[in-house]
């Protein structure tokens, strides 16, 4: 009942840990799969949904729900004919479900099967005369079939039905917009933006109807609104560019052109534009740049040489100049060989998969105008849009605090850990892979303990008692990698080491102070390939002495992912899930191992898992490799 209650306030990532629970204590109930299928829908992860109601529909293939939600999760995952397979199961449970049906034929639409789509709705428009949504569907089937008249007639029937419904207006616009007849689009989203104002897409072609009857304010206006909505539209930024370039607004135009580049980096057509207009405020290192990328591209491109060598004459640079007005002289000579370059309207649009770089300061259109599926059920999960780095997570450690965990509230247990804080007379040790940072307390009190150690050292080493500072040297150099001095931290651990050469935590610790360092040479450009073998040396030698520590294996396999030795990370994070099948990191980096060695569809069975254990960054990494 709780997870249920957690699972109605949306907390869907604690909901999850709930349903284990029960999962774990009763697995015979079909309820609490269900329920879990439904958290991990909401989160988009919508193969370890599907698994989760094959499930359910084991232990009981008599509820619809099931079924239903399954067909949902195919959907999501384009297994269209699955899908259907559901539905039609479902159907013969419940025959007289609307949502049912409707699903069923969308998904028809989606195989392309039209014959089917028009008998079952026509079966719908028997049983429910009035369903404006069904000669919607009707329209999109004979839009496939190429037949516009066909299509209008059912679009106009709908809007009789219910003219409050703002996708069929969405729907009739986009036939007038294929037909060109701008003014009458525009009305009729006019009234889709009224019903549902905050549908990017109404805005962007709202946007091209107003451009194509010259008003442009309008259309700045609607790609704006369009931006407010949908941040990371890729129209709404490029068309937006090109038309504060057309009114000579050309210092947000290339921020618009910043933002299409981050999100296609090799985006010619926006490389060119963005070249343009830093050539004409003057940056033109910047525009040399952009037109080098273009050219590389396409050698034979005169008139980004001519711009390009405008940019060198203009910077002093004769020598670069002269050899791209060279090329473009040889061209004039021979240019029956290459052809002329057209001068064409502005008024042409190109579609977007069109690469031809005359068409660099046209507006942009998809490819296909496709009519929106809204398929009869809600998904708002929220967690899976948040934004996360996309990378492996750090090594297990030492550590002299218990950090907070994003999944765990209790400790990590390892045997060796718990018997040297049996034993050792000092401050436990704790395993945490948490990056939490020190408050200013908390360093003191780090700084003051390494001083107490250091006068206990000198007074043990007068007193030669050698294990006792053996065991010191650990402490500290643990103290030293939490204030990030893991250099220290290695010399101490290399000292305790020629003392016990078969400690196991200060192998493990040393690998992991030794994988910090080689992280940060890294990023300053040092070549890390030697010291990496010393880190997986230790854990090796480490792994010998303990075989049944899942935390070693974990790290030795995130050191191999890092290097990109796919196949054999995957082998050692294996062999940690094998030995903690708890351990939801493992699952997470063997998933994204899997998914940078080829293998995507297990890597998501393995972020849906890591998911499934409470670790919730999964499910942004499962959207993203998703779409």
């Amino acid at each position: 009942m709780i997870g249920r209650s957690a699972l109605y306030y949306e907390d869907y990532v604690l909901s999850i840990q709930y349903f284990n629970q029960v999962i774990s204590s009763k697995p015979y109930l079909y309820e609490p799969w269900f329920f879990r299928g439904v958290a991990k829908f909401y989160l988009d992860d919508f193969v370890g949904a599907e698994s989760d109601c094959s499930e359910a529909i084991k232990l009981n293939p008599y509820v619809v729900n099931l079924y239903e939600l399954r067909g949902l999760t195919r959907i999501r995952q384009e297994k269209f004919s699955d899908a259907i397979s559901d539905y039609t199961q479902a159907l013969k449970y419940d025959p007289e479900s609307q949502n049912l049906w409707h699903n069923r034929v969308l998904c028809r639409i989606q195989e392309k099967d039209y014959t089917q789509a028009h008998l079952e709705l026509d079966s719908m428009l028997t049983r429910w005369s009035n369903y404006a949504r069904g000669y919607s569907m009707k329209a999109e089937v004979y839009m496939m079939e190429k037949d516009t008249t066909k299509a209008i007639t059912a679009l106009d029937r709908s809007l009789e039905l219910d003219p409050y419904d703002g996708v069929i207006w969405s729907e009739r616009a986009i036939i007038s917009l294929a037909r060109s007849q701008w003014k009458e689009s525009e009305g009729y989203l006019d009234k889709a933006i009224h019903l549902l104002p905050k549908q990017a897409n109404n805005y962007i072609n709202r946007a091209l109807a107003r451009y194509n009857q010259n008003n442009l304010r309008g259309a700045m206006a609607d790609y704006d609104a369009a931006l407010d909505f949908d941040p990371n539209n890729f129209l709404g930024h490029y068309n937006r560019g090109l038309l504060r370039a057309q009114v000579g607004d050309d210092n947000r135009a290339i921020t618009d052109f910043d933002f299409v580049l981050k999100l296609e980096p090799e985006n010619l057509m926006a490389l060119y534009n963005r070249a343009t207009l830093l050539d004409k405020t003057g940056d033109l290192r910047g525009a040399i740049r952009d037109y080098t990328k273009v050219i590389d591209q396409y050698p034979n491109f005169w008139t980004g040489l001519q711009s390009r060598a405008s940019c060198y004459r203009r910077l002093g640079m004769k020598k670069q100049a002269d050899a791209d007005e060279f090329r473009v002289y040889k061209a004039q000579l021979y240019k029956h060989l290459y052809g002329t370059q057209p001068r064409l309207n502005k008024k042409q649009m190109r579609k977007r998969s069109d690469d031809d770089l005359e068409k660099y300061n046209q507006i942009v259109v998809e490819d296909e105008q496709e009519m929106e599926h809204e398929y009869k059920s809600e998904y708002r999960g929220r967690v899976q849009n948040r934004k996360v780095e996309i990378d492996f997570l750090p090594l297990f450690a030492l550590s002299l605090q218990h950090k907070e965990s994003d999944i765990r509230a209790l400790r990590f247990f390892d045997r060796q850990v718990e018997d040297y804080n049996r034993l050792s007379g000092v401050r436990h040790l704790f395993i945490s892979n948490a990056q939490n940072t020190l408050d200013e307390t908390q360093t003191k009190g780090l700084f003051a303990y390494i001083d107490t150690l250091s006068v206990r050292m000198t007074e043990d080493q007068t007193s030669n008692l050698k294990l006792q500072t053996s065991n010191l040297y650990l402490q500290r150099a643990i103290a030293y990698a939490e204030l990030q001095n893991h250099e220290g931290a290695i010399e101490d651990l290399t000292t305790y080491l020629q003392t016990d050469t078969t400690s196991v935590l200060a192998l493990w610790m040393r690998a992991a102070c030794q994988h910090r360092v080689n992280m940060f040479n890294a990023s300053q450009g040092t070549n890390i390939d030697m010291k990496n073998a010393n880190v997986i040396g230790d854990l090796t030698d480490a792994l010998k002495l303990a075989p049944q520590n899942a935390f070693l294996y974990y790290d030795r396999g995130t050191v191999y992912a890092l290097r990109k030795d796919y196949m054999r990370a995957i082998d050692d994070f294996t062999h940690a899930i094998e030995l903690d099948p708890q351990l939801a990191e493992a699952y997470y980096n063997r998933g994204l191992a899997r998914i940078y060695g080829g293998q995507q569809a297990e890597g998501i069975n393995d972020l849906s898992k890591a998911g499934e254990l409470g670790l919730y960054t999964a499910y942004s990494i499962i959207k993203k490799y998703r779409k």
